[in-house]
């Protein structure tokens, strides 16, 4: 009852146990933050749950929350911020039976403006969050940046669920070494982690498990005997533990630290609104499909159906998938592997260039080379022809354009590039150079 510890005497009345009871049974959170909304309310307006109720049933209710309303207003709260307090008032009043509408207008109440104007972080920006986290906050950030894990997932806000190491079943983890049979790796997302109460799974690629590994590793050498339904994060030792996997709270408190070390003010869920930019990125050029986005980002859809009604997928679907978001990983994780794409054309023309010269005996400058090297492909293929044509012509027959050959190096002479004209006595033929050089 951490959360709820100013207004728990709320909880006394049985009624309001009752409703705090049910919300809890789908969401521990909104449970605590609507029972939180109506004591505030309470306070704010000297009103009782009581007479909420009684003010609802005499008409009064409309007249004193639009009373609220302004005054909040007044105090420049956000309109997604009041708009909560009637979200409360109506699940109260809904719980005890009425059915109440309260027709009070809102000025911008879908707008959150701190939402509305924050940035998503560039790579570099989540590299330097990265430096500065934990080990723990480096996992926790990559689950979010590389897999679109929402906080809640992590360690849930009661901290009684979350996620264990069970649920990267392609992990191993054998004499103190923490090894994985694929990456990207799968990570499962139990339906009690669930947002929209359904399993589903993302992946987690190089960058994500190496850090993984790293975080596992180091608990190993300090004695920690990790099994499959042991939690993946680690909870701090000092204090009372009243609780087995990390809480939201806890969780988000480490990566708003990294992120407030690297001298940003973003909140945490920012980093899954990087992964799903990424993936918009991605499917815009073709690389994923949106159906396979929106089951990556734990959304409801065609794809989400077929899994929590079949319980799996096909495995060509999954390796597809997985081969999918390794594509995709080039949007969103902040290492660079391999060379990049332009300086792996310009290996590719020189080696062309290298060959070229080494076959016909042409010596290019440096000033050539570079030519060649910054014109956009037509251009390089044109060029490149105008300077191999005339030697091609002259180390393939001395500028003469027929040959006479035996006929049995026919076969070898087309392959080379050759043209047969016709047969010649003595059993020859006749070949002429390519119509185009």
């Amino acid at each position: 009852m951490t959360f709820v510890a100013k207004y728990k005497h709320l909880l006394e009345n049985e009624e309001i146990s009752r409703w705090f009871g049910n919300l809890n049974a789908k969401s521990y959170l909104t449970a605590t933050v609507y029972l939180r909304g109506l004591g505030y309310y309470c306070e704010l307006t000297g009103a009782t749950p009581d007479t909420i109720i009684q003010d609802a049933k005499s008409g009064k209710l409309r007249n004193d929350f639009m009373d609220f309303v302004r005054k909040m207003e007044s105090e420049g709260k956000a309109g997604s911020y009041i708009s909560r307090y009637k979200k409360v008032l109506r699940s109260w009043l809904g719980f005890n039976g009425l059915d109440f509408k309260l027709n009070v207008n809102i000025a911008y109440e879908n707008r959150s403006p701190r939402v509305e104007g924050e940035r998503i972080p560039e790579k570099s920006e989540l590299a330097r969050m990265l430096r500065k986290g934990s080990g723990r906050a480096k996992v926790a950030i990559s689950l979010l940046a590389f897999s679109g894990l929402r906080p809640e997932t992590l360690g849930n806000a009661e901290g009684k669920d979350g996620l264990k190491l069970s649920d990267f079943p392609e992990m191993k983890i054998e004499n103190g070494k923490v090894e994985f049979e694929k990456i990207p790796t799968m990570v499962n997302v139990r339906y009690t982690l669930s947002k929209a109460r359904h399993t589903y799974f993302s992946f987690l690629g190089e960058e994500g498990t190496k850090y993984l590994k790293e975080y596992l590793e180091v608990r190993i050498r300090e004695g920690d005997d990790l099994k499959a339904d042991t939690p993946l994060f680690k909870l701090d030792s000092q204090g009372r533990i009243s609780h087995e996997y990390i809480r939201t709270l806890l969780a988000t408190r480490d990566i708003r630290k990294a992120i407030t070390e690297s001298g940003f003010s973003w909140r945490p869920y920012v980093l899954r609104a990087y992964f799903a930019t990424a993936l918009d990125n991605a499917e815009n050029k073709g690389i994923i499909s949106h159906p396979w986005r929106m089951f990556l980002m734990g959304h409801t859809g065609d794809i989400e159906a077929r899994y929590s009604t079949n319980k799996r997928l096909p495995p060509d679907m999954i390796e597809e998938m997985r081969s999918a978001y390794l594509k995709c990983s080039k949007f969103f994780e902040t290492e660079e592997k391999g060379i990049k794409e332009e300086d792996y054309q310009k290996i590719l023309r020189d080696a062309a260039i290298d060959t070229l010269s080494g076959a016909l005996g042409i010596t290019l400058d440096e000033d050539q080379k570079e030519e060649l090297r910054n014109l956009d492909s037509a251009e390089y293929q044109k060029r490149l022809g105008e300077i191999f044509k005339t030697k091609k012509a002259d180390i393939l027959n001395n500028g003469n354009s027929q040959k006479v050959i035996p006929f049995k190096d026919v076969e070898t002479y087309i392959e080379r590039g050759w043209e047969y004209v016709r047969d010649f006595p003595g059993s020859k033929a006749i070949v002429k150079l390519p119509s185009q050089l």
